[in-house]
Parts: C-alpha cells; structure tokens; sequence
C-alpha cells in the first residue's frame, strides 16, 4: 500500500495577519524620536552630498538666463530652406535662328547625342551643332524630291547619326564625316515619323501607315521584324533605358502600345510581335513618350490639342497611375536622370515649358520664351542643359535640370556581360 507524505503548501505572496503582529511595538518604533548618533550622522551626509553634488545649491536644474521665444526662430529657419532652394533661370542661356523649321506635331527633328552633337533637322537638311566650341554645320543634304527631314535619332554611341525623309527612305550618316553609310529604301507610300535606337546596330523606325519595323544594319536584309497594332501614324518611338527590352509607341489613333521584344511571336508570323498592352485612356494624338530612367516599369505619356493630359503607366499591368490636366496640347515630354522631375513642352495655347516634381506634380516653374508651339526638346549629354525647339524657328538653351555630380558605371555600354 502506498504512501504519501504530507505535501507543502507554497504561496505566492507574503501576506501579513493583523493577529499575529506586534501593534505596540509597531506605534513605539514610529512614533519614538532616532537616536542622537544617527540623526548626526544623516545630517553629516547630506552636508557632504550638498558639497560635493549639489555645489550648495537649493536647485539641481535651473536656466541661466530666460530661453528665446519659439516665435523668433522661425523666420531664420524658412530663410534657410529658401537660400537652399535651386533657382531655375526665366531666361534662355542661348538662342539659335533655325529657318526652315517645320511646323509638323507628328515630326521628330531633334536629338542630343552622346558626342555632345546637337542634329536639327530644318527643312530637306540635316544640320549640326556643336556644343562644345558652339559651331554650327551642315551635316547632309536630301537630294530634290526627297524631302523634307522627317525625323532624326543619334545612336547610343553618338558615332551614327539616322535620318528619315519625306520620300520614306532612310539614310545612315557616319556623325564626324557626314559620308553615307547605309540606308533602306522606302515603299514610297509610307513616311518614316519616328526613330529610335534598340542598340547601336537595331534601329527601329514607325511609319505613318501605323506600322513599327526594326532595321538590323548588320544584315542585308536591313528589316528584321516589326509590329503591327496602330492603325494611324506612329508619332514617337521610345526603348526603355534601363532594360532595352520594352518598346513604347504613340500614335495618331490615340493610342500607346507597350511591345515586349522577348515575347514569343506566332508560328504563323514568326518577324512579327503582339502588342503586350495597349493603353486607350487618351482623346487626341500621343506624341509625347518617355520612360522613367529610375523605375523600369513607369512610363508616361502626352495628348495633343484635344487632350491636353499627362498620364502615367505602369507597365507590368498597364493600368493608369495618375492623370495630370496642363491645359495646353502637350508636344514632348522628358525625364530628369538625376531627381524625381518631369519636363514637358506644350502647343496651343500657351506655347511654354513646364516644369514638374514627381509624385506629387507641382510645378516647379514654367518658362514661356517661344511664340509658337514648342514642337521639341532634347537634354544635353553632359549637365542640365535642354536645348527646346519651336515651330518659330528658333532653338532656345535652358539651364534647368540639375548636372550629375557623379557618372554612371558603364554608362557607355548597353549589356555587361
């Protein structure tokens, strides 16, 4: 038989019993005076933490003099956010007389190269300007009824300058000798509007018939694939920069296409690629393209006339991030590499520049200096400088995006491999 012995009760807490207390003992211990020794020695204590800490004073904290009124600090400290604010000049730093300028909204006749080459195209000629000893020449010549420059697009290197004429032919210009390199020759039916660089070798080129083809210089079959998915002239051509896979087009019919150039093409059509979105939120012409040079999937588009809306895309899904009215036509568009800023150029009716901080779209200044619609604008290589282009014949020099204070690794180079 089992047994147990008796088990120890443990509580968690002391808890006094009145019955068990000493009560007399209790009042006689507090209510008796401390002996003569202890009271002497506690007194000599404080007395020495009196020296030796407190320094004999009556307050551990205490302000020296009355602290300044909260109002009088704030004025010195707006004063110095607005001397840190960047000033961006109303005034044009140059001014270049183009004559022969064309008023077409569906041209492309401007471009920066990498070789600091500014290429303009004014009527049936290609000229050039230099920025760095700021000379102008003559770069090529259409020959008699091929006509007018449509379009002109530095590659990335800034060696090769190509060049589309009203004839729909296309020409590839060595940059630094003005000698003809190569070309293709056009259907005679369809001009080449717009142009833009995959690489230094694929040149891709839309047409005002809608369609979209890329040109392989490397080949001798130039054309290698193309796009079909407009239905009216292809107004602006834009590669995005930061993975060269993504093609955005604008066109007459209202629309933006986003084409991507590794997706698998139809046994049936193997040249030809589907569109990946396509993106019907404008009312009116879509000339003004540009990618994000920070977040890969970000674009944003330009309306004409009838339009007058800047909106932004995201490019996984196509859905529309935010419209923004300018109520004016918007003609071309451009991103700041370095800072969160967008730079748009506008037509009727109020002919100006605009600058704007992104996400929020403030405006952080408007420069009106052109007297018709300001068809163009191009970013010098090297600073902040923007060279814009108007249907007034001139070229005017802007002094507003902020220069890099750092360059970026293999800037010069499309793949790393």
């Amino acid at each position: 038989m089992a047994t147990s012995r008796p088990r120890r009760i443990e509580y968690d807490r002391f808890i006094p019993f009145r019955s068990a207390m000493d009560m007399d003992f209790a009042h006689y211990a507090l209510t008796t005076p401390s002996r003569p020794g202890a009271m002497s020695s506690r007194s000599a204590y404080q007395k020495l933490l009196d020296q030796c800490v407190l320094k004999n004073r009556s307050r551990i904290l205490a302000f020296k003099s009355a602290p300044a009124a909260p109002a009088d600090e704030v004025p010195q400290f707006y004063d110095a956010n607005l001397q840190q604010q960047r000033k961006i000049p109303d005034k044009p730093e140059k001014v270049l007389e183009v004559y022969g300028m064309l008023d077409n909204f569906s041209y492309n006749l401007l471009d920066w190269g990498s070789n600091n080459m500014l290429a303009i195209g004014v009527d049936d000629t290609v000229c050039l300007w230099d920025a760095a000893n700021e000379s102008a020449s003559v770069l090529q010549r259409a020959l008699d009824g091929n006509g007018p420059i449509t379009s002109v697009s530095w590659c990335p290197d800034g060696k090769f300058l190509a060049f589309a004429l009203g004839s729909s032919d296309l020409a590839l210009v060595d940059g630094s000798t003005g000698r003809v390199l190569d070309g293709v020759s056009g259907d005679k039916q369809s001009k080449v509007l717009s142009l833009a660089w995959r690489s230094n070798s694929v040149l891709t080129a839309g047409k005002s018939d809608g369609s979209v083809i890329d040109y392989d210089f490397r080949k001798p079959d130039h054309a290698i694939c193309d796009y079909k998915g407009h239905e009216l002239g292809v107004c602006n051509l834009k590669w995005s920069g930061l993975s060269g896979r993504y093609l955005a087009s604008g066109g007459q019919d209202k629309l933006v296409h986003i084409w991507d150039a590794c997706m698998a093409v139809p046994n049936d059509c193997p040249r030809r690629h589907q569109w990946l979105h396509r993106l019907s939120g404008h009312t009116s012409t879509v000339k003004a393209l540009d990618w994000c040079p920070t977040r890969s999937n970000l674009l944003a588009s330009g309306g004409g006339r009838y339009d007058r809306r800047i909106k932004f895309w995201n490019t996984i899904d196509g859905a529309c991030l935010n419209t923004v009215n300018t109520g004016s036509e918007v003609c071309s568009l451009l991103w700041d590499k370095n800072k969160s800023e967008l730079l748009t150029s506008h037509g009727f009716p109020k002919n100006q520049l605009i600058l704007w901080n992104y996400p929020s779209m403030k405006r952080a200044a408007e420069l009106s200096a052109h007297s018709s619609r300001v068809l163009f604008i191009a970013r010098s290589p090297v600073g902040g400088t923007v060279a814009s282009a108007a249907a007034d014949e001139t070229v005017k020099f802007w002094n507003i995006f902020e220069a890099s204070k750092c360059s970026v690794p293999f800037a010069r180079y499309n793949v790393i491999r």
